[in-house]
């Protein structure tokens, strides 16, 4: 039905009445609320605190947990199926899958995996084995594509590197430094491991040195990179690149090394603690039965 001047019904109503009819409001999730939910779960996923092929708790039970709508939660859980951490079935669940289907190079799910505590250092050191492949390649195109602009970050984030004097500086040039170098290929598939590469040098770089000065041993790697690069020589900034990646691979190798040979002496001192232990509890009955 319209009212005067083909103006539909609630609109003459309003001119009327002076009284606007109510529009129903939509529902929106909030992005922050999802992302604290994804999170919690992500982490809790990639720590084994939720085990492959557990089922992750009903809806209504997640709801609760975290004070959230359903929407939230299933947008959450959309997003972590889209990772490729869950399966979703109909009538089946919600299920973790292995650690294989994960997309390990997303920048969310690898934060997820290395913001332990402790990081899973053979994974760290596969990570590498990925860098050795991907960034020797991306050194010689840069050498080869990188126009003056690219040349001048690459070489400011070097000089960052030479007078970082604490761990964050160290840490941000580092990234800078390499980061540059993916975009200096120019090649918009390299590009896209810009966020994985982002996550994996600020763990990567904690946990092979566990401090800031490390990485002046390495330095003169970088600075050849820089060269090779800034003079146009592929081939010489693949090497380099593959010695700086490879000086972090033995840095990683060498702790992961110390750390099992600890666990080692910490079982074998309590070992020995249990048997002296149990035989000076045999020589005591000797004693009293005598």
């Amino acid at each position: 039905m319209l009212g005067n001047a083909g103006a539909p019904a609630d609109v003459g109503h309003a001119r009327e009445t002076g009284v606007a009819k109510p529009k129903i409001a939509s529902k929106r999730v909030k992005p922050g609320r999802i992302g604290s939910v994804l999170a919690t779960l992500g982490r809790e996923i990639a720590q084994d605190i939720i085990p492959a092929k557990t089922a992750l708790p009903p809806e209504p039970d997640l709801e609760a947990r975290f004070g959230v709508g359903r929407g939230v939660v299933r947008e959450a859980i959309k997003t972590l199926a889209a990772k490729g951490l869950v399966s979703v079935r109909p009538r089946h669940g919600t299920h973790v899958l292995p650690r294989h289907e994960w997309s390990l190079l997303d920048r969310d799910v690898l934060s997820w995996l290395v913001g332990k505590d402790e990081p899973d250092r053979n994974l760290l050191l596969a990570i590498q084995e990925v860098r050795s492949i991907i960034e020797p390649a991306a050194a010689a195109l840069a050498a080869q594509r990188a126009t003056r602009n690219d040349r001048w970050r690459i070489n400011a984030a070097l000089s960052a590197m030479e007078t970082a004097n604490d761990q964050a500086s160290a840490l941000a040039a580092d990234k800078a430094f390499h980061l540059a170098i993916l975009d200096a290929t120019h090649n918009p598939v390299l590009q896209g491991f810009r966020g994985a590469i982002d996550t994996i040098l600020g763990t990567v770089f904690l946990v092979a040195v566990g401090s800031a000065n490390w990485f002046k041993e390495n330095l003169p790697n970088h600075v050849a990179a820089a060269r090779a690069i800034e003079s146009g020589d592929a081939e010489k900034a693949r090497i380099a690149m593959e010695r700086v990646l490879g000086y972090t691979k033995f840095k990683l190798s060498a702790r992961r090394k110390a750390g099992t040979q600890r666990r080692w002496d910490a079982a074998d001192s309590g070992a020995k603690s249990s048997r002296g232990g149990k035989a000076r509890a045999g020589t005591k009955r000797k004693r009293n039965a005598s």
